[in-house]
């Protein structure tokens, strides 16, 4: 046997596999909504028909692509379906496929300026685009990450050290902190916990507000928590007021809970991962009333706004907040930081950094801002139009405000605890049928049926075959039909 060329493949064979692959994605592409949504293996089914050993020899391309199309495929999500209705939908699209076609030969370090400056700078517009579209007053820069948790993270050790200055030197205990506390409704996103696990703070020190009955946080019974907390010698520190929550895409009453976080000298963090990028609309521009007197946002344009995953941006009112507490410049890497330059490794607990502004930047100028209001108009018509559809049918209600893309309802009638039983019922025959995906989550204690629509693929007859499935699970579960 001849040994293997200790280099790369060669161009010739380099170029003939990346034909191969184009043909492949667009195959993928094109044929997506032929495939089961989700698959029907039972765990262990795939890692089973791998060989449990790591393989001693190369193996040619086409037979790990063609394993890809007879292991992988198969035993995916595919979340780019656009019979896929669950969390908020997703946004797969062509030029964001090109986008990270692109990234992955350049393969950059996007750390510092000098790593990188194309990178570097690239991520420095890009961030500012998306400030200029959703209406952040210029004083608010940011930060790329991967997710809104590492975000909120971010945003709440900033918080932590503004509370207790010598922490990032001495630690918590030793700059003698007080035990803080961090305020989220109820309908937040667990990463505040998360969050509070990672700094030290302690999950139970995040403390849940309760919700209004459109499931927006209670600002009168977030004022009330924060005093019976101080006088029990808690600290207030943050508040995590979110623009589209989890499960109903709720936006929680920025304005006033501002005006309390002034009042009680509180970071004031918005988790607009969802929501946020809704504001480029014109007629959602009312969701950026209080935003400038936030300290911190993070959005998610791989949620709304047309971006690969993962890709999410947070924002802190004067950034130097946050590269005060993670700057640690050591000895090997002086020689490639540049004091005038932006160092982005200076703003997070990362190093290494992907080069992800640049999928954004190949997406936003593909679609243009006019591109994607448009799509995202379309995603909010099917979601009223959905809407519409259970209101003509009397077994369901909904549960919830439309709100954005996310519609929140559940079938009626009966015992309580049966309904939910049937609710959590049809969502799953469905998934297991594998023609469609939806979700379920709790409102109020009570088990509801979720859809969230955001992937471009989606029409309106997709939609429409999916309130049919819906439909006649109802059906199969022994209701019978009442229809006006």
């Amino acid at each position: 046997m001849m040994p293997q060329s200790l280099g790369d493949s060669s161009p010739e064979e380099f170029r003939k596999q990346l034909h191969e692959l184009a043909d492949w994605i667009a195959d993928f592409r094109q044929n997506i909504e032929s495939l089961r949504v989700a698959p029907d293996d039972k765990p262990g089914a795939i890692r089973a028909q791998l060989p449990p050993q790591p393989p001693e020899e190369g193996e040619p391309f086409e037979k790990i692509l063609a394993d890809v199309d007879r292991l992988i495929v198969p035993g995916l999500v595919h979340w780019g379906h656009p019979m896929f209705l669950g969390y908020f939908g997703w946004t797969t699209t062509a030029p964001g496929i090109l986008g990270e076609i692109i990234t992955a030969p350049l393969n950059v370090n996007a750390m510092t300026w000098r790593t990188s400056p194309a990178a570097t700078e690239l991520e420095t517009l890009v961030i500012d685009w998306l400030r200029q579209w959703m209406h952040l007053p210029k004083d608010f820069d940011g930060v790329v990450y991967d997710t809104a948790s590492v975000g909120v993270m971010h945003a709440l050790a900033a918080a932590r050290e503004e509370a207790a200055p010598s922490t990032r030197k001495r630690g918590l205990v030793g700059a003698g902190a007080p035990v803080f506390r961090i305020y989220a409704s109820e309908q937040a996103h667990s990463s505040a916990e998360k969050a509070a696990i990672a700094l030290g703070l302690g999950e139970e020190n995040v403390q849940r507000v309760p919700v209004d009955a459109e499931f927006r946080m209670d600002a009168a019974a977030l004022r009330e928590m924060i005093a019976q907390d101080g006088q029990r010698n808690f600290q207030p520190l943050a508040v995590v007021a979110t623009v589209g929550t989890t499960s109903t895409a709720a936006v929680d009453p920025v304005p006033e809970i501002a005006k309390v976080c002034h009042e009680n000298r509180m970071w004031l963090h918005i988790d607009g991962a969802y929501g946020a990028g809704f504001a480029i609309l014109s007629e959602c521009k009312s969701l950026t009333d209080g935003w400038s007197d936030a300290d911190s946002i993070v959005v998610n344009p791989h949620k709304s706004l047309f971006v690969p995953l993962d890709f999410s941006v947070l924002y802190v009112r004067n950034l130097e907040r946050l590269r005060r507490v993670f700057t640690l410049i050591p000895e090997y890497l002086r020689g490639d930081t540049v004091e005038a330059q932006k160092n982005y490794m200076d703003y997070g607990i990362q190093l290494g950094r992907r080069f992800r502004a640049l999928k954004a930047w190949v997406i936003w100028r593909s679609l243009g801002r006019t591109g994607m209001v448009a799509r995202m108009r379309e995603q909010i018509r099917l979601a009223n139009l959905l809407a519409r559809w259970i209101k003509t049918d009397d077994r369901f209600e909904l549960a919830a405000p439309v709100s954005m893309g996310v519609v929140c309802f559940q079938f009626v009638g009966g015992d309580q605890n049966e309904i939910d039983r049937l609710n959590s019922q049809i969502v799953e025959r469905i998934n297991a049928a594998g023609r469609a995906y939806l979700t379920q989550t709790k409102l109020r204690g009570r088990t509801v049926m979720r859809i969230g629509l955001g992937n471009v693929l989606t029409t309106e007859q997709h939609l429409r075959d999916a309130w049919e499935l819906i439909q006649k699970e109802c059906s199969s579960a022994g209701s019978p039909m009442v229809r006006p």
